[in-house]
């Protein structure tokens, strides 16, 4: 267990944070299953932007890799762009 006054603050805080980013990484999975599910391309079309701009902000504040927002960009842009 901790000793120091600012360790203990410092672990509520993790806490809290690790929510809160768990929350948006769990979001952001589901808007991807949402998209990689869509058989319409327009719908999927109208979905992706939305999804590219959530990866983007996610990436910017480090609560998913940059790299890992980039191939999931580039993914979805190649099943978006697939549909008949």
């Amino acid at each position: 267990m901790a000793n120091h006054k600012s360790s203990l603050k410092r672990i509520r805080q993790d806490k809290k944070k690790a929510l809160h980013n768990k929350y948006y990484a769990k979001t952001m999975r589901n808007a991807v299953r949402k998209l990689r599910a869509l058989t319409d391309k327009e719908e999927a079309v109208k979905l992706y932007p939305t999804v590219q701009k959530m990866l983007d902000k996610l990436a910017k504040t480090n609560i998913i890799h940059k790299n890992k927002a980039a191939n999931l960009k580039s993914s979805l842009a190649l099943h978006v762009n697939s549909l008949g």
